[in-house]
């Protein structure tokens, strides 16, 4: 189960003023995966599916990273993030 501070984090991210560019939203994606579901067991998307793919693999890399550890990130993330895009 993920913390409260986790839960305002993912929320205050999509009310960021400005979106985040497409590295910085795989990289939440991944760390949001991971501190939520655990190890990417699913089936790496078809060559087709770039969009899929790309998040597959920001998910992948985090693999072994506990989810405790993870959710750790995803704050420090977020919170680099509204520093960058609040100002």
């Amino acid at each position: 189960m993920v913390s409260q501070l986790f839960e305002e984090k993912a929320k205050a991210v999509n009310e960021l003023p400005t979106k985040p560019d497409t590295d910085e939203l795989l990289k939440l994606y991944g760390l949001y995966k991971q501190a939520t579901v655990g190890d990417n067991d699913k089936e790496k998307p078809g060559i087709f599916n770039m969009k899929d793919r790309y998040k597959w693999d920001a998910w992948e890399e985090l693999k072994g990273l506990s989810k405790e550890d993870a959710e750790q990130q995803y704050i420090a993330f977020v919170e680099e993030l509204i520093a960058k895009y609040s100002s």
